[in-house]
């Protein structure tokens, strides 16, 4: 664990009251008021300090209403999805104890929460040094059943695999198939997708049932960047 990991827990911890409230804050007025029912996810949304995945010059932002860009190395870029957005999402994917969930993109946050949810949280990310600050988060709050793996996201983790719940944190144009061959046959993928070009993205649940399609659940209507590996390869016009 990271120096910077452990300050950050402890003075988030000597605040106590002003970050419990912020916290508090962002679940009664952000999330419960917008169809948030499920009381385990709110208590991990209550009790897991979104500042410990943020760089110390965001911390400032963890309790917004707005998605938190961050960077990596050589440029990369991850967005935080807003905490409703998340929540939302993380509540159509049915998490259940005992289940195996892979969380792509989601900077270590959302593995946290769901660390107290589901049997085990695998936690994808290509860069490096967003991995380093996720697993530095994740072992200052504890969650031992978490881990990060660094690969190219838009193949999913194998390695893992098979997954009940496999959340994509960002917009997806294309590579969903090669995550399906990843799920349990009644495995669920969450993820936000658009019907056709030029209509409005969704957050969706994919369902199978015995290893088949079995149809797919809009959530609520949510835009976001498109995630690395899983943008649309431009076509070309002669």
């Amino acid at each position: 664990m990271s120096e910077a990991a452990v300050a950050t827990v402890r003075q988030y911890a000597e605040q106590g009251q002003s970050a419990a409230e912020l916290r508090r804050t962002m679940v009664e007025r952000q999330l419960r008021p917008f169809d948030l029912t499920d009381v385990p996810l709110l208590e991990r949304f209550l009790n897991i300090p979104r500042e410990v995945f943020l760089p110390a010059s965001q911390e400032t932002l963890a309790y917004s209403d707005l998605a938190v860009t961050v960077r990596g190395a050589g440029g990369h870029r991850r967005t935080l999805l807003p905490p409703l957005v998340l929540a939302r999402m993380l509540q159509g994917g049915l998490p259940r104890p005992g289940e195996k969930a892979l969380a792509i993109g989601g900077a270590g946050y959302s593995a946290a929460i769901l660390s107290a949810l589901v049997g085990e949280v695998v936690a994808l990310e290509s860069d490096p040094e967003l991995a380093a600050r996720a697993r530095d988060g994740l072992a200052a709050l504890g969650a031992q059943n978490a881990r990060v793996e660094v690969a190219p996201m838009g193949q999913g983790c194998p390695v893992h695999a098979p997954y009940d719940v496999i959340y994509v944190e960002g917009a997806v144009e294309t590579g969903l198939d090669t995550l399906f061959a990843q799920l349990t046959p009644n495995g669920r993928l969450v993820a936000i997708v658009t019907p056709e070009p030029g209509a409005g993205w969704q957050v969706v649940r994919f369902e199978r049932q015995a290893g088949q399609a079995a149809g797919r659940i809009s959530l609520l209507s949510a835009g976001a960047p498109i995630l690395e590996g899983f943008a649309r390869a431009p076509s070309f016009i002669f």
